[in-house]
């Protein structure tokens, strides 16, 4: 039994932004409660209390007030502290300090080295990781969403105008905007967006058509969990599971989801993540 009754959770989120939809994926899959404060992405002054100014942020109180920032750090820390009986969640998340780094646009960024870890001892890694494979393979997966799946959706959603209009009109839909901001950020949005996935094509080096990235980037995740594996983690769901689950559900209702569901094999598996989570939520 999960140690979630004394947990109290806010999440920070802009609906549509892929790393929240990871965290959501992770909770609801978990059964775990928590509010959501959705946040303005342009005066974003629901989350001025914070210095550190993206979404997620995910305000935890399990006795003490606590806020936990990157959505990889938000999953890692929580998950262990449902698995691991020794810690207070405060302890659990000063195991992943921000490092200060420079990108190579020489933008300050913090970083988390360790944030697929799972902070466990040896028993407690037994048990959720029988063989070391196991715990590498979640490991590298969760990576490759963050580092690589995560980055073919901008690119898919605003790939030509008559798409950037669709997937700002969405966004305006289900986010948070008042009647003229959202009139100037869906058209304004979506012709900025456009050029920006353009750039994004760029600096990541994917194909002229960009569909082609995602097809194949989908169908790279499907062999990994292999025909005889419901999900990479058995019989349910691991982080890696939740984490590609997560990204790529922010294009549903999109041309690119529909076009992904239609040329890749990943529908099976989308469908079983969908039907547990469903069950997991509260």
């Amino acid at each position: 039994q999960l140690p979630a009754g004394n947990l109290q959770l806010t999440l920070y989120q802009y609906k549509t932004c892929p790393f929240c939809s990871k965290v959501r994926a992770f909770l609801d899959y978990h059964g775990l409660p928590y509010e959501i404060v959705e946040v303005n992405p342009i005066m974003r002054k629901e989350i001025k209390f914070s210095s550190y100014r993206k979404v997620p942020i995910l305000l935890a109180n399990a006795g003490s007030p606590l806020q936990l920032n990157d959505s990889s750090v938000i999953i890692s820390a929580i998950k262990t502290y449902l698995i691991s009986k020794r810690n207070s969640l405060e302890e659990i998340v000063s195991f992943y300090p921000p490092m200060k780094t420079v990108t190579e646009q020489g933008k300050e960024v913090f970083e988390y080295g360790n944030k697929y870890w799972l902070m466990l001892d040896e028993k407690e890694t037994k048990r959720i990781y029988p063989v070391k494979e196991v715990r590498v393979e979640e490991m590298k997966w969760r990576k490759w969403a963050d580092d690589w799946l995560v980055h073919l959706i901008s690119p898919n959603v605003y790939r030509t105008p008559r798409e950037a209009l669709a997937s700002f009109d969405y966004i305006v839909r289900e986010g948070k905007f008042g009647t003229v901001e959202g009139f100037f950020a869906k058209y304004m949005g979506a012709v900025a967006m456009f050029f920006v996935s353009k750039r994004l094509k760029k600096r990541h080096h994917l194909q002229d058509n960009v569909r082609e990235d995602l097809y194949e980037a989908v169908n790279e995740w499907v062999k990994a969990v292999g025909k005889h594996r419901l999900f990479m983690g058995g019989n349910q769901p691991n982080l890696a599971d939740l984490a590609v689950y997560g990204v790529l559900r922010v294009m549903e209702g999109l041309e690119a989801f529909d076009d992904m569901m239609v040329h890749t094999k990943i529908q099976p598996w989308y469908q079983r993540m969908e039907e547990v989570i469903q069950k997991g939520e509260v």
